[in-house]
């Protein structure tokens, strides 16, 4: 059995809303950056749509028609999930974003 790769690249995105932002971190799992993070949220969107979390991600993305419609972007690209977890509570520090409601370990 091959063991689970760690040094895959890892992307680190926002979702802007009319309040500030959410930062989140991706691994790279489909062909392009930009598919792996719209694969991540569309599972944003679902969970947000089917689940009746008041955490405020869920309460924006549930104002939208389409997750088409969400204003996604990504911050940086980083080698390694440790490092770019790390680098995730970093940028949160930094940001202090409006739609990060767990904020353990920054």
């Amino acid at each position: 059995m091959r063991a689970k790769r760690s040094d895959r690249n890892h992307i680190i995105y926002t979702i802007v809303g009319p309040e500030g932002c959410y930062v989140g971190v991706t691994a790279k799992t489909e062909t392009t950056v930009l598919k792996s993070v719209r694969a991540r949220i569309a599972k944003h969107f679902y969970r947000a749509k089917t689940e009746t979390k008041t955490w405020m991600l869920c309460e924006l993305l549930r104002s939208y028609a389409s997750k088409d419609d969400i204003d996604v972007r990504v911050l940086e690209i980083v080698r390694g999930k440790a490092a770019a977890h790390a680098r995730e509570r970093e940028i949160i520090r930094e940001l202090n974003p409006f739609y990060n409601t767990d904020k353990r370990g920054v």
